[in-house]
């Protein structure tokens, strides 16, 4: 962490919503600004060539990214952060540990760029993938050859919310000297902090919840030990894949209001999920809140709440195309995690680049949508899709 982080209060004895805006760095310990400064600036002065500064290049260091790095290493309870130019940017750093003839086990119904990195890039340098259904810890051990190096978790994962029993996986990752990373996008540390639970390396798509607004892209990893740390710290650096000052600051700026943010939308998915639960013409439902869902005792021992995420079946693609032209409230589109509702069609969006075949066989079906629940009025949102719905009948 950046020596700024010294001296900031006891952080551990903070509750989280105060970390969220007592971090460290929150105050401009030169001018007293209320936010971090926004260091454009790709290079700088050695005022001393015997005593080079911390930082001297932007690539390997810049002061906003710093803030934005020790932030989210602070939220996670990890000892050092990283930021990315995007969230597949932070996966594949992350992935550029390993080398050739190396084996990584990973949640099968994984988010579609992810798959798309480990079928079509990371295979064509000889990392070999086995995907497994980690809702079944003997999936996952069954899946162990000796040249297994990592296992890859996304829980809940995206778009069926299937869970992982987080500790259990980690505990029999350790037992093998397996790296575990974590993709913890869904719940972000408001809800779920993986390193607690054991997990070596967690990462976000921070242009999701973290950002919260849809104009900043962004990646964010967490080491939980030095060791991995110095790891990320070189891939970062030598792939040059860093956020950049301006989009740092954007990225701290929607964090600070993260816990209002995720509380309100859970409550409003919540009422959301139950209603759709309900209804004749829905044939899934998928929400980690639900009494029903196969994954909720696992999920309540690792999570502090079940997410604003809620993906449901309307039966067919032709209905769920329909759907969509239909709405009028949340936008279609690309992404979640923001402060307006966004509707999404795994099948011909986030999950585009996984064939047909096998989005089928993880339960991604033509008819499947995935709606991320903003600040709207929950009310009003729900009157919407029910008149989508019933024009679609």
């Amino acid at each position: 962490m950046s020596e700024s982080n010294n001296n900031k209060p006891n952080s551990p004895e903070l509750k989280f919503d105060t970390k969220l805006l007592h971090f460290g760095d929150e105050i401009d310990k030169t001018t007293g600004a209320s936010s971090v400064p926004i260091y454009q600036a790709s290079t700088f002065h050695h005022f001393d060539i015997f005593n080079p500064p911390q930082h001297d290049y932007s690539r390997s260091g810049n002061p906003t990214r710093q803030a934005l790095e020790d932030y989210i290493a602070l939220l996670e309870g990890g000892v050092r952060g990283f930021a990315y130019s995007s969230g597949m940017s932070a996966i594949s750093s992350v992935f550029m540990m390993f080398s050739a003839g190396d084996h990584v086990i990973v949640t099968e119904d994984v988010y579609g760029g992810t798959y798309r990195l480990l079928t079509t890039i990371l295979s064509r340098m000889q990392i070999e993938t086995t995907f497994v259904d980690m809702t079944d810890i003997e999936q996952v051990k069954a899946a162990l050859k000796p040249n297994t190096k990592a296992v890859y978790m996304e829980t809940p994962s995206n778009p069926t919310l299937k869970i992982t029993d987080i500790a259990a996986v980690t505990s029999w990752s350790k037992e093998n000297d397996l790296i575990t990373i974590l993709d913890n996008t869904f719940m972000t540390p408001y809800y779920q902090r993986p390193i607690e639970l054991g997990v070596d390396i967690v990462v976000h798509s921070a242009t999701k919840f973290l950002g919260g607004h849809s104009d900043v892209l962004a990646g964010l990893a967490v080491a939980r030990t030095d060791e991995l740390g110095r790891q990320l710290k070189q891939l970062q650096n030598g792939l040059g894949t860093v956020l950049g000052a301006q989009e740092s600051w954007l990225l701290m700026r929607g964090m600070k209001t993260l816990g209002a943010r995720m509380a309100h939308s859970e409550q409003s998915t919540a009422k959301l999920a139950a209603w759709l639960n309900e209804r004749q013409d829905i044939t899934a439902v998928y929400y980690p809140g639900l009494a029903d869902h196969p994954g909720r005792e696992a999920h309540e021992r690792q999570s502090t709440g079940y997410g604003a995420v809620v993906s449901f079946d309307v039966g067919s693609g032709d209905r769920a195309k329909a759907l969509l032209n239909q709405v009028k409230l949340p936008i279609v589109a690309v992404s979640l995690g923001a402060v307006e509702s966004i509707l999404s069609y795994p099948t011909m969006m986030s999950h585009a680049a996984m064939p047909a075949e096998v989005r089928h066989e993880r339960g991604i079906t033509d008819g499947l949508l995935r709606f991320s629940v903003g600040l709207e009025d929950i009310d009003d949102l729900i009157a919407d899709l029910e008149q989508a719905l019933q024009a679609t009948l």
